[in-house]
């Protein structure tokens, strides 16, 4: 894709303190503003298979008070200095960020800080926390329409334990957790040398430095965590399946593809591949199955990123009386057009104008900045491919992502879940 507009790099400085924290310093003092996240590398993909959930029980255990901070004391601390923050969990890392006006830096740091080197893992707190994950999930999965089927199609795509199985874990499995056990899983995986620091906005860097220096330099470092494997066979774990969905108002399904890990010059095809497909209104299925047919009420994809093998769902919820086989014809016919004939020119430009509006969007934010760059800094240990990454993107070929298509997406090597609604299962 030629084109001629040029984003200017930022300028990043980055640094390891001696106990291993990598930091990354990205200052822009065009607004009073300063964001800040520690990425933590320690997803579901490194869970025990007797023990899951714990990545993101973490998530919940990391607010619960430390040496200096009262229990919710976090919260309360950012918000009356007029700041955001929250955190997330993912198969591939877990994050916690804020956002703080830029006299409020110290602050930021030293709750970071103090969580890393003192969180509180007690009894009481495992035990209101694992419940607090329990009504999460209740909530967000088990009483919700469809709310299980990204887990289930997950399952059906990866083969290994450690792709396969959902961040939210089992239930039973946190009931077993010990203090103890949940003390090792922090020792290790909540250690300087497995994180990375990134902060974004307005602040001088050499008080940023010697504050960084202060609040996280002596946190003592840990041996490195165990190593994980995630290489998958080629094929997916299971071509088919029928999930009667008690809560379902109406029948759908969600087919998904395994493939190659992020960061692939094939991942990147099937990225744009997907943009085609189904990203915004103006993509091929939403034309033609929300717009053309009026067949569907809602049409969902999305590209699953991961350091392993990664994975693209599409899927739909018909409207009554709808013809779900005919409407899956069409996604596949939709996917063999692309894999024989490739994106039309204007398809091309679009996704040009696409990948420009998302990068410029992404340099407004100084939260979206510092999350990005916290990904390149931790996953592939350059933080510097926040500059390049538009260009590599923008250099793919509508060759490029019509070989994908067909490699990877005009395939029976796919999986395929329908939901049925229970109600109608008999």
């Amino acid at each position: 894709m030629p084109h001629s507009f040029k984003l200017p790099p930022l300028n990043l400085e980055q640094f390891s303190l001696d106990n291993g924290l990598r930091v990354v310093l990205d200052r822009d003092d065009s607004i009073p503003v300063v964001s800040m996240a520690v990425y933590y590398d320690v997803g579901s993909r490194n869970e025990r298979d007797d023990r899951t959930g714990f990545a993101h029980l973490f998530e919940h255990m990391m607010f619960q008070g430390s040496e200096n901070v009262p229990k919710a004391g976090h919260f309360q601390f950012i918000m009356k200095a007029g700041g955001t923050m929250n955190g997330t969990t993912s198969s591939e890392r877990t994050n916690y960020y804020e956002t703080l006006p830029a006299d409020q830096l110290p602050l930021g740091l030293w709750l970071e800080s103090d969580r890393m080197r003192s969180l509180a893992v007690t009894q009481e707190n495992l035990d209101n926390q694992r419940e607090a994950v329990k009504e999460e999930k209740r909530l967000r999965y088990d009483n919700q329409p469809y709310g299980q089927i990204f887990d289930l199609i997950s399952s059906m795509i990866y083969k290994n334990f450690a792709n396969s199985h959902s961040t939210i874990g089992s239930m039973e499995h946190l009931d077993a957790a010990s203090v103890e056990d949940v003390q090792e899983f922090f020792r290790i995986y909540y250690a300087p040398n497995n994180a990375v620091l990134v902060l974004s906005g307005a602040f001088d860097p050499k008080t940023a430095k010697e504050l960084i220096e202060r609040f996280f330099g002596d946190i003592p470092s840990q041996s490195p965590p165990p190593a994980i494997d995630v290489e998958e066979p080629g094929e997916v774990a299971s071509n088919y399946s029928e999930w009667p969905d008690p809560l379902a108002p109406f029948p759908a399904f969600l087919i998904g593809w395994k493939i190659p890990r992020r960061g692939t010059e094939e991942f990147k095809a099937l990225y744009l591949a997907g943009k085609v497909l189904y990203d915004g209104d103006s993509s091929r299925l939403y034309q033609k199955l929300v717009k053309g047919e009026e067949s569907v009420i809602q049409l969902f994809g999305f590209t699953d990123e991961r350091r392993g093998p990664s994975s693209i769902f599409v899927g739909a919820i018909p409207k009554p009386d709808e013809d779900l086989s005919a409407i899956r014809e069409t996604i596949m016919n939709e996917i063999r057009d692309l894999s024989v004939h490739g994106p039309t020119p204007s398809e091309m430009e679009k996704i040009e104008n696409q990948l420009l509006n998302d990068a410029v969007r992404t340099r407004q934010s100084s939260l979206a900045r510092t999350q990005q760059i916290a990904e390149f800094a931790l996953y592939d240990n350059d933080p510097n491919l926040f500059n390049s990454e538009l260009d590599s993107l923008l250099k793919i070929s509508a060759e490029q992502i019509k070989l994908a298509a067909a490699k990877f997406l005009n395939t029976d090597n796919r999986a395929l879940l329908d939901v049925v609604p229970a109600g109608s299962a008999a």
